[in-house]
């Protein structure tokens, strides 16, 4: 049953699981944006083909929120957002997307800026650290801080000012400290559910048609629960 976290008439935003996809790929799987899609039209009974514009996407395995479009006009305004995000800016960003992952061991430090250049190799599917200067790398930043520890693990919040390909994940396995269940980059086993402990929290940003700050937060997965079960409590 899909969560739907906030709805009008211009975007939608729901929560997706792992191991949900959010557009069509080669695996032929059904995407979230159908069935959101479908989700739409049934509620209001719309004829015809349903507008749904995919403004930002997340990898299969990880959970969390996922920002869709509903008019044209949202979607223009909000893939200048997100093309915002996408490059190195000191000025502030009209959206902030906020992850929590669970990782392996802890971090050195309890709190960084971490600043790489990432390469991506579209054969395996991943992203690597390169030296700067590397033909075709891109320069991937981001920041976190330690929210809780246990006995094996580390909650991380982790707040993206780059986006790249596979960026927390590399970011974080290069540090010594892969996400919970990413056998891509390091994890020693995988998930129960198959995904991995990545997930989008939060998402704040200008309404683009209303102009009004909104946030959306999505709820704690179950994974996170077996973890840091106290984090019940904040839901």
């Amino acid at each position: 049953m899909m969560e739907i976290l906030y709805e009008d008439n211009h975007i939608i935003a729901v929560n997706k699981t792992c191991n949900e996809i959010v557009q069509g790929d080669k695996t032929g799987d059904t995407p979230l944006s159908e069935i959101v899609k479908a989700y739409i039209k049934d509620k209001y009974n719309k004829p015809g083909e349903v507008f749904l514009g995919v403004t930002h996407r997340l990898d299969r395995p990880t959970s969390g929120v996922v920002l869709f479009a509903r008019t044209s006009k949202a979607l223009i305004r909000l893939n200048e957002m997100f093309r915002e995000k996408s490059a190195v800016s000191h000025q502030p960003s009209a959206i902030t997307k906020t992850y929590w992952a669970i990782v392996q061991g802890f971090p050195k430090q309890p709190e960084a800026r971490l600043e790489n250049w990432l390469t991506r190799n579209e054969k395996l599917n991943k992203s690597f650290i390169a030296n700067p200067g590397t033909k075709d790398a891109k320069q991937a930043v981001l920041s976190y801080k330690t929210l809780a520890k246990g006995d094996h693990y580390t909650l991380l919040e982790v707040n993206l000012e780059t986006g790249r390909h596979h960026q927390i994940r590399c970011q974080l396995a290069a540090i010594g400290c892969p996400i919970k269940g990413d056998l891509k980059y390091g994890a020693k086993r995988s998930n129960p559910d198959g995904g991995i402990c990545l997930h989008a929290r939060q998402i704040a940003f200008i309404h683009p048609v209303k102009k009004e700050p909104v946030t959306i937060i999505a709820p704690v997965p179950k994974e996170f629960l077996t973890i840091f079960p106290f984090l019940a409590v904040s839901e």
